[in-house]
């Protein structure tokens, strides 16, 4: 397997992730949810959400495994109706209005294991009907920003975890849409190719903001690269503390996470996650 977890730093300056037609703009999109309740059957996972979150916000939720976090991802971006309550995606509430405007980000990379890294990179934009020779072209332009330069051809077996996750990051950002939904996207990953991970996504936002939603299990992983953090209760989930991400963050990750105010809102959030 090869092996690089080469991070780039970013600024904002740099090249724009999206490919978009010229003189066409993607919308920056606010989230809303009111109420918000939903059930499996007669299992009920979500009691009554709410959550305002402003255009390029970064929205971290955390809370105990099987709490309903995926779903709730999952109601934001229209692949799930509400039971009950309403969602709104820059004032659009119906599911395929949602969805048009949500990148989802799953758990797993999802690569084909028959594309290479470019191909891989480019699927977005082929499945939104753009030729294979533009929309590789247009992934080539960022391999380097992505700390993927040289790694084109290859096959998602010859690459890392780390790159694989960049590159499913990539295809991502790439389709242009101006929410992403990112649902523990680095889980499967060692502790060190995580952090390095993390810092990288939080360079990637700082040069390109969107609005993003982030469900992991890493109370730190949340607070670093989030705006605000909504601690979830167990099943039925409902939002039992809203933190604020401290602020300014170190873009130096090990200088961030040992900030005195760092570690205090983290003692917060593990001891309303304790309480819930």
């Amino acid at each position: 397997m090869r092996q690089d977890i080469r991070v780039k730093p970013e600024s904002r300056g740099s090249q724009t992730v999206e490919a978009r037609a010229p003189g066409r703009q993607a919308p920056a999109d606010s989230i809303s949810l009111r109420g918000v309740g939903h059930s499996y059957g007669e299992l009920q996972t979500l009691d009554r959400i709410e959550l305002e979150l402003p255009a390029h916000g970064v929205l971290g939720l955390v809370g105990p495994s099987g709490c309903g976090k995926s779903t709730l991802l999952e109601l934001v971006c229209g692949l799930r109706a509400p039971g009950s309550g309403t969602i709104e995606v820059g004032g659009a509430t119906g599911a395929a209005e949602r969805l048009a405007r949500c990148a989802f980000m799953p758990q797993r990379d999802l690569l084909l294991p028959w594309y290479s890294a470019i191909d891989n990179a480019a699927l977005a934009l082929r499945n939104q009907g753009m030729g294979r020779r533009e929309a590789r072209a247009a992934a080539a332009g960022l391999f380097e920003r992505f700390g993927l330069e040289g790694f084109e051809a290859s096959r998602p077996e010859e690459l890392s975890g780390g790159m694989r996750q960049r590159v499913a990051f990539l295809r991502t950002l790439i389709a242009g849409k101006p929410v992403l939904a990112l649902d523990e996207p680095f889980a499967s990953l060692d502790a060190i190719t995580r952090a390095e991970m993390q810092e990288w996504l939080a360079a990637a936002l700082r040069a390109d903001p969107r609005t993003v939603v982030l469900v992991t299990h890493d109370v730190e992983e949340a607070l670093y690269l989030s705006d605000r953090v909504a601690v979830l209760s167990a099943r039925p989930a409902r939002i039992v503390a809203e933190l604020s991400g401290p602020a300014p963050r170190a873009a130096d990750r090990d200088a961030a996470v040992t900030d005195p105010a760092f570690v205090a809102a983290r003692e917060e959030a593990l001891h309303a996650l304790r309480g819930s």
